[in-house]
C-alpha cells in the first residue's frame, strides 16, 4: 500500500512539474529557442531513441559509470573497514583525506588528461575519485561505530582476523556503508556528465553539449531529462541491492520516506 501511495504521489509531481512548464512556455516570455514545450522536447526524446542515438550515449556512458563506480566502492570499502580497524594509521592519512575531498574532480582534470591521455579514461578516474571519498569516509564511520558488544561475542567464540572483519564488523558497518555508497552513487553520476561535457566525444554529457553547439536547445533538455531518469533508476537499483544484503545480514530495514 506504502508502494502504490508513493507511486501516486510521484505521478502527481511529475505531472505537475510538466504543466508549470508548459503554463510558463505559454506565457511567451521565453522564445522556443530558449525554452522548448514539452511536447517538443518529448517529440526530441523520441527520436534520439528512434535513431538509436540515446542507446549509443548511454552505453558509453553506463560503461565509464560502472567501471569508476564499481573501482571505487571494492577500494573505498575495503580500505575503509582496515583503516577504521587500525585508528592509529587513520589519525595520519584523517588530515590528508579531509584536505582532498573537497576538491572538485574535475579540478584534476588537466592533469588526468596528462596522466592517463583522451578517451573513456579520464571520465572513469573523474568518476572514482567523485565516489571515492564518501565510500571511504562512510566506511570508517561505519567500523568506529560498531557496538562494542559484537566485538565481545566474536571473541567468546574466538574469531580471529580476517574472519573478525568480514563477518561481524562489515555487516555491522553496512547501514553506514550503504549510506556512503548512496551519496557517491549520485556524486559520481553528477561527475561522469561534467566530465563527458569537458573531454569526451561520446556519452550523454558529450550529447548534451553536442546539442548546444547545434543549437537544438529541445535536445539539450531531452538530454537533462534523461540523465535526471537514469540517476533515479541507478538509485533504486542499489537500494534494492542494498536491501536484499541487510535481508541476508538479518540487518533491520528502516521505512524510507
Amino acid at each position: 500500500m506504502n508502494t502504490l501511495k508513493k507511486s501516486i504521489k510521484a505521478v502527481v509531481s511529475i505531472f505537475a512539474l510538466i504543466v508549470i512548464w508548459q503554463l510558463v512556455v505559454l506565457t511567451g516570455r521565453f522564445e522556443e529557442s530558449l525554452l522548448p514545450s514539452p511536447a517538443v522536447v518529448f517529440t526530441g526524446i523520441w527520436d534520439i531513441v528512434k535513431d538509436g542515438t540515446l542507446l549509443n550515449h548511454y552505453r558509453v556512458s553506463f560503461a565509464r559509470f560502472l567501471t569508476g563506480y564499481v573501482l571505487a566502492a571494492l577500494t573505498g570499502v575495503i580500505l575503509g573497514l582496515l583503516l577504521g580497524w587500525n585508528k592509529s594509521v587513520w589519525s595520519f592519512i584523517d588530515p590528508v583525506i579531509q584536505i582532498l575531498r573537497p576538491v572538485s574532480p574535475i579540478a584534476w582534470f588537466p592533469f588526468i588528461v596528462l596522466w592517463f591521455g583522451i578517451g573513456d579514461a579520464p571520465a572513469v578516474v573523474i568518476i572514482f575519485i567523485a565516489a571515492f571519498f564518501p565510500i571511504l569516509l562512510s566506511t570508517v564511520s561505519g567500523v568506529g561505530n560498531v557496538d562494542a558488544i559484537y566485538m565481545k561475542v566474536a571473541d567468546n567464540f574466538g574469531l580471529k582476523q580476517p574472519a573478525l572483519l568480514f563477518k561481524i564488523i562489515l555487516p555491522a558497518a553496512f547501514p553506514l556503508i550503504a549510506n556512503g555508497l548512496h551519496l557517491a552513487l549520485g556524486t559520481a553520476w553528477v561527475f561522469l556528465v561534467a566530465g563527458e561535457m569537458v573531454g569526451a566525444q561520446s556519452g550523454l554529457g558529450f550529447m548534451i553539449i553536442d546539442a548546444r553547439n547545434s543549437l537544438r536547445s529541445d535536445l539539450v533538455l531531452a538530454g537533462i531529462i534523461i540523465i535526471g531518469v537514469l540517476g533515479l533508476i541507478l538509485d533504486r537499483l542499489v537500494r534494492l541491492l542494498e536491501n536484499r544484503i541487510k535481508r541476508q545480514w538479518g540487518v533491520s530495514l528502516e521505512e524510507r520516506n
